[in-house]
């Protein structure tokens, strides 16, 4: 969705929300519900966020799926509202279709790619093609991935992709209880295989890089107004701030990769104030 149409359909719900009294599109603050790895991102910038557009930020966290209490779908099925959703994109896309996310309204923010972390200290191995991630990974001693998505496309698709499934069965396996850069870090395994974005915040590791293009599997994180939204017009604001260039080198920080949405054009300024001009004396004839 671009930016030009987040602001038409964020006039529109100004328009409804002015029927229920003044000052509805301007109620403060805004409230967010989200889940998942953007986290570190929007923690970074949302200070930044309420020192320019003078909002603030109420934010509640749930898992993205699940019947836990705080699960977002629970905390929709009992009627609680929010301005903002910001979860994986699978995710909102389920929540337009249960009603809860104004259908349009979804924005990407960031991509997630999956990485490769060796413990610190230890030679960082070459990555930088698929030929030499599947040399790489047949030399490893052993190889560690998460209880996740993203480990389940790394023992189901990605080591097949590679022609390399049966040799390194033996000395893969997926953790659970830990965090794979922990396990790393402690010497446990050689090398570890996960989304950059939750391998970076773990001391004792060096982050050798994300997976080649040809082979890489990422998560998208996305952002929509709520159907419930008390404050439209802050929840449009934060969307656009979150997509937009002045967001990109904190999303980049975290390990995430931004998507900047297209932003709209500037005005073009005023035409410039015509001066009429005095009319000169005609001479007199004698």
């Amino acid at each position: 969705m671009t930016i030009h149409k987040l602001r038409v359909r964020t006039l529109a719900f100004c328009v409804a929300f002015a029927l229920l009294g003044p000052g509805a599109c301007l109620a403060d603050p805004v409230k967010v519900m989200m889940s998942g790895w953007f986290a570190p991102a929007y923690r970074d910038l949302g200070p930044q966020f309420e020192d320019e557009s003078g909002n603030t930020l109420a934010t509640v966290w749930g898992a993205a799926a699940g019947t836990a209490l705080n699960a977002i779908p629970v905390r929709f099925a009992r009627g609680e509202w929010t301005d903002v959703l910001i979860v994986v994109s699978y995710a909102l896309d389920d929540q337009i279709r249960a009603g809860n996310v104004v259908p349009g309204s979804k924005v990407d923010f960031a991509r997630s790619p999956i990485g490769m972390v060796v413990r610190e200290g230890a030679p960082k191995p070459d990555i930088s093609t698929v030929d030499a991630l599947r040399r790489t990974l047949l030399a490893a001693k052993s190889i560690v991935y998460p209880e996740s998505a993203s480990g389940i496309y790394i023992a189901n698709e990605l080591f097949s992709r590679l022609g390399i499934d049966g040799r390194v069965k033996s000395k893969s396996r997926m953790v659970s209880a830990e965090r794979v850069a922990t396990v790393v870090a402690n010497g446990d395994a050689e090398i570890g295989l996960q989304q950059v974005v939750e391998l970076l915040p773990v001391k004792g590791i060096t982050v050798v890089g994300s997976l080649p293009a040809e082979v890489q599997r990422y998560t998208v994180y996305s952002g929509g107004i709520a159907t419930t939204a008390r404050n439209p017009a802050g929840a449009e604001a934060l969307i656009r701030f979150l997509s937009s260039p002045d967001a990109a080198p904190a999303i980049t920080r975290s390990g995430l990769e931004p998507i900047t949405a297209p932003q709209p054009p500037p005005l073009p300024p005023p035409p410039p104030q015509l001066v009429p001009q005095q009319s000169q004396p005609q001479p007199q004839p004698n």
